[in-house]
């Protein structure tokens, strides 16, 4: 036999039994999709970040507990800190200070939880995020601090409904009516509610505390020497937007092997089913491997002719997988942009490789054992079964 044949002969042999051959390829394929949209949402996310942080907020923050503590936004950190920061501005080349009060206010609905995030009002929302702009209304005023006024993201006003002149409830004694609605800007900014510092320091119970200080420099390249002074200086976590990034990077890497995990079972079933079936059609079709090897096949090109069909099917299976998975990204997606305005799942060339890597693994190793059993059937005995 020619090895030209071979996969000739392998793609004959996975359709003569469409039924079980399409049945396997269909579990081949659910497992791979579920593993890429898992992954996509990893991929994705990295994206939001990499793309819409890279431009904007402070060069950097100044907190009790950083980002390789698990930092959380609690109003923790004296209101000192930030005149110790002032104090050092003229020697560290620091351009504004603003001290900032974070809190997230959850919902069991996802699309009415919002970052609430204060900031003194004189400040306004230009000295952390410089390219927001009002859609509505109008900016925050030096008039404005202490009072109970708010200016929501594009997004939370869409999802809260809130629009000039609606009142947001922020506790039972406390509300803030809203004055302005920011223009699209980000996916992450337009899910924020801005109020002066100290209003929402007050509906915090939060007096002379913040959650963080944000730091504007003059030259923005001097993040990573500046952080560290003011590390030193002050005995606090000093954190820039690479440091925020690298975080983020990190629980990502986690997250995806937690995923990859829960996606190996599907896998591991999947790749049973390939071994199965290519298991079954050796057993099936003994005679046809006799009748190979009696006009001059070498034990070598059985093994080929099998494993090819266990990569073929497991391929076929692959892509099926990455074109369902494509379906069920735009789906993430979908919902996803009506809740954040995000796209938090994507579908990279690195994500498809492994896909279509690890179907072909699948494939290989699940052919080994019948590729095997094939290649050492005894001619005589193979060409006398019924």
């Amino acid at each position: 036999m020619k090895w030209t044949d071979l996969w000739g002969l392998a793609w004959r042999g996975l359709t003569r039994r469409r039924v079980r051959t399409g049945l396997t390829a269909l579990g081949i394929t659910v497992a791979v999709a579920s593993m890429v949209i898992f992954l996509s949402l990893g991929e994705g996310i990295r994206k939001v970040f990499v793309e819409q942080l890279g431009g904007i907020g402070p060069d950097i923050q100044v907190s009790l507990s950083g980002f390789t503590q698990g930092f959380a936004p609690q109003p923790n950190l004296p209101d000192k800190a930030v005149t110790d920061i002032q104090a050092l501005a003229p020697e560290l080349g620091i351009k504004t200070v603003t001290p900032v009060v974070m809190t997230i206010r959850g919902s069991l609905d996802v699309s009415q939880s919002v970052v609430l995030y204060g900031l003194p009002a004189a400040q306004g929302i230009g000295a952390v995020f410089p390219n927001s702009s009002e859609a509505q209304g109008r900016a925050f005023t030096a008039a404005d601090e202490g009072k109970g006024v708010a200016i929501a993201g594009a997004k939370a006003a869409q999802n809260l409904n809130l629009k000039v002149g609606s009142t947001l409830n922020l506790n039972r004694r406390n509300q803030a009516k809203v004055v302005g609605v920011l223009a699209p800007e980000s996916g992450l900014v337009d899910n924020f509610i801005f109020l002066p510092l100290n209003t929402l320091q007050k509906s915090e119970g939060a007096e002379g505390r913040v959650s963080l200080v944000a730091v504007k420099l003059d030259n923005p390249r001097q993040a990573r020497e500046v952080a560290t002074a003011l590390s030193k200086k002050l005995d606090l976590e000093a954190s820039t937007q690479s440091d925020f990034l690298s975080f983020v990077e990190r629980a990502l890497k986690i997250s995806d092997a937690v995923r990859f995990g829960i996606s190996l079972i599907s896998l591991i079933v999947g790749g049973l089913a390939v071994a199965n079936t290519v298991m079954m059609g050796v057993f099936e079709r003994t005679r046809e491997f006799g009748t190979l090897r009696a006009i001059g096949a070498r034990p070598g090109f059985v093994r080929a002719l099998v494993l090819s069909e266990s990569l073929l099917l497991s391929l076929v299976g692959g892509v099926g997988g990455v074109i369902v998975g494509l379906v069920g990204i735009w789906g993430v997606n979908l919902y996803t942009q009506q809740l954040a305005g995000i796209d938090a799942a994507a579908l990279t060339p690195r994500l498809v490789l492994l896909a279509l890597g690890i179907s072909l693994f699948l494939g290989l190793v699940s052919g080994l054992l019948p590729a095997r059993t094939a290649s050492k059937l005894n001619i005589t005995e193979a060409l006398g079964r019924v």
